[in-house]
């Protein structure tokens, strides 16, 4: 079995893109004497394994040596991350300042203070422009550090210069600690629970927010302020279910990319989740042309020239494309459409799940259960479902663990298997109390699936999917059961049983979405 610094080596090779490893090898070939050849045949070896073998290696090239082969993959290891860095640093611009800055600390140690000077104020300019705050502030104390070795006229007017900006930078620093620590802290709630319960919830949230948010004008804070600030909001309101405040604040940190469109490339990764952020608030609130804009400029950063599209960023669009793509999808009623996409992914798409988090695989997992169910292929939503309800940790995200045991006995009724039912209510009335999650809209679908456990004849049937419509429909508009409602449209459902015409849930959704979207739905949905 391959140890841990063989799995980071034999991963991290297989990372690099076929440009990168042409660097590598070029740099090898160029710099590298009788003992960086070895590495480069270790490379060679290890980039055509599919899994790290070490003993493989050994018998295809009798010149590496067992003894030989920890320094080796640790020298190969670091060469490669040293060819990165430069490739890197040219489109980097915090990765161009830190050389500056390790420029200056080299002068600085070879007594050429000057030089030494020089190249902080290059450093300074770029940290000026991108608002990189933190390489700022190291910046600043290596410029005080050279004050005492450059006795310049006006010395006393440098140091008070630069202690203002100091105490400046600080001031911007600790309010951005502060939304973070908002952000962070609000981030683990909503991954814990997804949104508020009842008026416990909110007011923890409430008051914790608000005690720890910092007092300041909008008008007074720099661009990463801001961002945090709008990013803390955005967080806060969609734990709440505000969604109309959520997009305020979205349309907010969108807005300031809008007018500094220079800062896109610097903070790419804040400026996508801005978008982000976005799509998810105009998509609750059910704006279906705003979402569609917003959605293009999304898919549009692939193809822009000047922003450069590192492996973590392309994970991150091709999570979120997926992602809005089906909410897109819901939107519409397109569940049948949605299927199909999935199914022609680029990648298969367990392997596309595998490579997320804890948190997004759960949200998939449910996504698509959903898109199964709407479709009326209720076997497939099943095997989603039980991906969620077979997970250890519960904890995460428990109200998809609750709602997807919903549609699970929803499901197995849809599918015959009544003799299932009585069992997944008791499992499912247990999971309920023990989270505290027993609320209307659940006790309202347990007694309803007990009634349909003894088979009441068509007319019994009709009457109770009647009685159950009748206590959801008020609750869609009450504060802390319409949670419910964001995950699963059962009130589409309810009226595909009643409906006299046997329309299904999918045509039920998809003539709502095109009263409600207009012109723009697509006419074709409509026809099938």
């Amino acid at each position: 079995m391959a140890n841990t610094k063989s799995n980071a080596l034999f991963s991290l090779i297989h990372s690099l893109s076929k440009s990168e490893k042409r660097h590598f090898k070029l740099f090898a070939s160029k710099y590298g004497d009788a003992n960086d050849m070895k590495f480069v045949r270790l490379f060679d070896l290890i980039e055509k394994q599919k899994e790290f073998d070490e003993e493989r290696i050994l018998e295809k090239d009798p010149s590496l040596k067992a003894e030989q082969l920890s320094n080796l993959k640790a020298h190969l290891y670091n060469h490669i991350l040293q060819v990165l860095r430069q490739l890197q640093a040219a489109k980097d611009m915090d990765m161009t300042i830190r050389s500056y800055i390790d420029n200056a600390q080299i002068l600085y140690n070879k007594c050429l203070y000057e030089q030494c000077e020089k190249m902080l104020r290059k450093a300074k300019k770029l940290a000026i422009k991108s608002e990189n705050l933190s390489l700022l502030l190291d910046i600043l104390k290596w410029e005080k550090n050279i004050l005492t070795h450059t006795i310049k006229t006006g010395s006393h007017r440098r140091v008070n210069k630069i202690i203002e900006e100091t105490d400046q930078v600080n001031k911007q620093i600790s309010h951005i600690n502060a939304y973070s620590n908002l952000i962070a802290k609000l981030n683990a709630f909503y991954q814990n629970m997804g949104f508020i319960k009842n008026e416990k919830d909110y007011k923890k949230a409430h008051d914790y927010f608000f005690k720890y948010l910092p007092q300041t004008k909008e008008e007074d804070l720099g661009f990463d302020e801001q961002m945090y600030l709008f990013n803390a909001y955005i967080g806060y309101y969609f734990f709440i279910q505000d969604f109309e405040n959520a997009l305020e604040y979205a349309l907010k940190w969108v807005a300031l990319f809008d007018q500094q469109p220079d800062m896109i490339p610097v903070r790419l990764e804040m400026y996508i989740k801005g978008l982000n952020s976005l799509l998810i608030a105009q998509w609750k609130l059910l704006r279906y042309d705003a979402f569609t804009e917003t959605q293009t400029r999304l898919n549009a950063l692939t193809s822009q020239p000047d922003i450069t599209i590192t492996e973590n960023v392309r994970l991150i669009l091709f999570k979120y494309y997926y992602a809005h793509e089906i909410n897109r999808r819901f939107m519409l009623g397109d569940f049948s459409g949605g299927i199909r996409m999935i199914k022609d992914m680029d990648m298969d798409i367990n392997q596309f799940i595998d490579r997320l988090d804890n948190h997004y695989r759960i949200i998939f997992y449910y996504k698509i259960s959903c898109l199964y169910f709407g479709d009326s292929q209720f076997h497939d939503a099943v095997r989603w479902l039980h991906k969620i309800i077979n997970l250890k940790d519960v904890d995460l995200r428990e109200d998809i663990h609750s709602f997807a045991r919903i549609m699970n006995l929803i499901s197995h009724y849809e599918i015959g298997n009544t003799d299932l039912i009585e069992y997944y209510i008791k499992s499912l009335y247990h999971f309920l109390l023990k989270k505290e999650d027993l609320h209307q809209y659940q006790k309202s679908i347990l007694s309803f699936l007990k009634a349909l456990t003894r088979y009441p004849d068509e007319t019994e049937l009709l009457e109770e999917f009647r009685k159950l419509r009748e206590r959801l429909i008020p609750l869609t508009r009450t504060t802390y059961e319409k949670r419910a409602f964001i995950y699963f449209d059962i009130i589409s459902w309810l009226d595909s049983k009643l409906d006299s015409n046997g329309r299904t849930v999918q045509t039920i959704i998809r003539q709502k979405a095109a009263k409600r979207i207009g012109k723009q739905y697509p006419k074709e949905l409509l026809a099938d």
